[in-house]
């Protein structure tokens, strides 16, 4: 993809707010007014319209020229949609927030200072509240005093954390890449975006819940997670190999990670299928040191495979 944006610089805005859309209109109200009841008001959203056919597109032009709406002549893969939408942003730093979410109000004024006060900092995350709105639970996705910050690449390579409305990014990173979001891939996009950003930049984290992630129907498909996440991390391997020195021999120990990662993956696959013993086939191997999967292990010999995704809902677990 050319990097190139209609970035005009006099009169610009601070913040971007990349918000993608495909026919979102049953949660794009909240989601839209709490970017508008931010503290922080220096900021534009770019909102891609991704060719729907719902009430999106009137909901968000009922807004004011805080929101500059974009519409694609055809539905195009969300990597693709992300970037079409940043060559129209105008900030020095670039925020997301996908139309089911919404930000608390202090989300910008407490993560933009940190940019400013430390210009190593390529990528500024937050803790964020996961909730689902069927059963009214919530928690937060991290621990009070989670430390993942600074030159945090190796870390994030085996345990990728950021969730991706909480995220925000400095344009010149982003400019620096190769590439912005790379559009072969639908599952991590984002994730390989951002680790290539923590290759080369630190990393920092406002420790408190700063946004809510929406858990509904549409976004908690564990097989289309099961059947794509594998083969795009496989291919995100090859590509970091191709970019960085030594890649393979110096991160060969998450690498492996990743790779047991993708057999319990592949596992539950078969196990979805009723091959229960090919589920165990994929991850008995690697038991000895990765105990998290004793459990679906042992499961796998006396219940089917919708009794564990069952269990994983339940337990607001993802399965990897």
């Amino acid at each position: 993809m050319s990097i190139q944006s209609s970035n005009h610089m006099g009169n610009s805005p601070k913040v971007s707010v990349i918000m993608n859309c495909l026919n979102c209109e049953k949660y794009l109200h909240e989601a839209i007014d709490s970017v508008y009841s931010q503290t922080y008001k220096d900021w534009e959203i770019i909102f891609w319209d991704n060719n729907s056919i719902d009430k999106s597109a009137e909901i968000a032009k009922g807004y004011d020229e805080k929101l500059r709406y974009f519409k694609g002549n055809e539905t195009v893969p969300l990597g693709m949609a992300r970037n079409l939408a940043i060559k129209h942003a105008r900030g020095e730093y670039i925020a997301f927030l996908d139309c089911d979410d919404i930000w608390l109000p202090q989300k910008l004024q407490k993560q933009i200072p940190l940019f400013e006060n430390n210009h190593k900092i390529g990528l500024v995350y937050s803790n964020t509240i996961f909730f689902n709105q069927q059963t009214g639970k919530e928690w937060s996705l991290y621990k009070k005093g989670n430390k993942l910050k600074g030159m945090v690449f190796r870390e994030l390579l085996s345990h990728y954390i950021f969730s991706m409305e909480t995220v925000i990014i400095s344009r010149e990173c982003l400019n620096n890449q190769t590439e912005w979001f790379d559009e072969r891939f639908n599952m991590i996009e984002e994730a390989e975006l951002f680790l290539r950003i923590a290759y080369k930049n630190e990393v920092d984290y406002v420790d408190e819940p700063l946004s809510k992630w929406r858990i509904h129907s549409e976004n908690w498909s564990l097989t289309r997670h099961n059947e794509l996440l594998p083969l795009e991390v496989e291919q995100m391997i090859k590509k970091f190999c191709e970019l960085f020195d030594d890649f393979g021999e110096r991160f060969k120990d998450e690498i492996f990670t990743l790779k047991v990662r993708n057999e319990y993956c592949y596992g539950l696959l078969e196990w979805e299928k009723g091959k229960k013993s090919y589920f165990r086939n994929h991850i008995r191997p690697y038991l000895w040191k990765y105990k998290k999967y004793l459990i679906p292990y042992m499961l796998s010999y006396i219940f089917p495979y919708s009794f564990y995704y069952y269990l994983c809902v339940k337990t607001n677990r993802v399965t990897h």
